[in-house]
């Protein structure tokens, strides 16, 4: 029954909001807003302070200033997803809708530039060991609470018209290669897979070594497509979808403030 519920549930809210697609937005969640950020390198620089010989605390120190210097990311989540929500929710119809995994950190970034514009979001969000809350940015009828990975891995591809992978830990791994791997073997819709971030990725996964290594085909790497602006990526999504840069779109406009 709680299978049911989580394949049904999401379902049948989806087309009540009249959600027609979606992109995915993923990341990870300990990559906040920079205010955040700052206040976290200052209390590791005072503990590391108060014991300067205590490896820990170096590390912990080294680790949270790592987390500073990639806040931008968490800024150009908001703005691809402000410019994508305020372009393809009109008249009442809802393409192109941001769904995050509802979490923090980069989640919270896609699901508030939806907010920023007054559009709806989507969060999936999951029960975790340790508790995931919903973010507040999530529309409040498209919220919801999975209990298993698989599903609610179906329910981000779906209605998927791009996946949006911002750096990351884990997760973020896991949710790429999940849909690499589909479209690798045709098993869903295609659609863009576009790692924002070449330099961060290019030191975590090394794709061309998969394929020289023969274990990938050459073709494969052309799965996925490097960007780095939140312009590049929303171009490079009309393109693959051969549609026209809406004329309602206001992309060049700067990005929301942070609040």
């Amino acid at each position: 029954m709680r299978l049911q519920l989580e394949l049904l549930k999401p379902e049948m809210a989806l087309a009540e909001q009249r959600v027609r697609s979606t992109i995915v937005v993923f990341g990870g969640t300990r990559i906040v807003e920079r205010p955040e950020a700052e206040a976290l390198v200052r209390a590791a620089e005072a503990a590391a302070a108060a014991e300067p010989d205590n490896p820990v605390l170096a590390r912990k120190l080294q680790r949270a200033e790592r987390v500073l210097a990639k806040t931008h990311y968490y800024d150009e989540a908001r703005e691809f997803a402000r410019i994508v929500s305020s372009t393809c929710q009109v008249n009442g119809q809802c393409d192109y809708v941001v769904v995050t995994g509802g979490g923090p950190g980069i989640m919270e970034a896609g699901n508030r530039g939806a907010t920023d514009v007054g559009a709806k979001s989507i969060g999936l969000n999951i029960t975790l060991p340790h508790e995931q809350i919903p973010n507040p940015y999530i529309t409040p009828e498209l919220c919801f609470q999975f209990h298993y990975f698989a599903l609610r891995k179906m329910h981000f591809l779906l209605r998927a018209k791009a996946l949006v992978v911002f750096p990351g830990g884990f997760g973020t791994l896991d949710e790429l290669f999940d849909a690499l791997t589909l479209r690798q073997t045709r098993r869903m819709q295609e659609i863009p897979i576009l790692v924002y971030g070449r330099a961060y990725w290019d030191r975590v996964i090394n794709f061309r070594t998969l394929a020289d290594e023969g274990v990938i085909a050459d073709s494969d790497l052309e799965l996925i497509r490097y960007v780095e602006t939140p312009a590049e990526a929303w171009d490079a999504i009309l393109s693959f979808h051969a549609e026209p840069r809406p004329a309602a779109e206001n992309a060049a406009s700067p990005p929301a403030k942070s609040q």
